[in-house]
């Protein structure tokens, strides 16, 4: 159950925090701070959730894994509702 509560919150803090920097890019931060923003959330959801589920946070890339055979099946359907 940790694996699957940490992807869902660090996909939510990715899309929450990328999205609000996309929200003020018109005014405030530009296009270079939202590429910013979106690189720094993921390297610390990566920091800090990677040893916990391996810090996916996104469907596709457990999808590609489980293709090839990296990452158990089993554990496919918790990832993706996450």
């Amino acid at each position: 159950m940790r694996p699957y509560l940490a992807e869902f919150i660090g996909t939510f803090v990715l899309v929450f925090c990328g999205c609000g920097s996309a929200v003020l890019a018109a005014d405030h931060i530009g296009y270079a701070g939202v590429a910013l923003s979106f690189g720094f959330v993921l390297m610390a959801m990566i920091y800090a959730l990677g040893p916990i589920s391996g810090c996916h946070l996104n469907p596709a890339v457990t999808l590609g894994l489980t293709l090839s055979r990296k990452f158990d099946a089993a554990r496919l359907s918790g990832y993706m509702a996450a």
